[in-house]
């Protein structure tokens, strides 16, 4: 009786395809937390940019009111 090693090979190249599938699943995975992080650093920045822009339009307002917005604590002033 001969046994063929050709059942071992196939079973073989199906794990390798597997790891090589959840390798680039990962890589994907990977690449959307990377663009999620930059797109909500950007949009913090831009919310910073946005309520500096108003405190300053509400100091320079022309009426009557006495009222002074102070601009909040960062933790980079500390």
């Amino acid at each position: 009786m001969k046994i063929y090693p050709a059942n071992f090979t196939r079973i073989q190249h199906q794990r390798g395809s597997a790891v090589v599938g959840m390798i680039a699943l990962l890589t994907i995975m990977v690449m959307l937390a990377a663009a999620n992080s930059s797109a909500l650093f950007h949009l913090h920045r831009e919310l910073n940019l946005l309520e500096h822009r108003q405190i300053e339009r509400l100091n320079t307002s022309r009426t009557n009111a006495t009222v002074i917005v102070v601009f909040p604590a960062t933790p980079d002033q500390k």
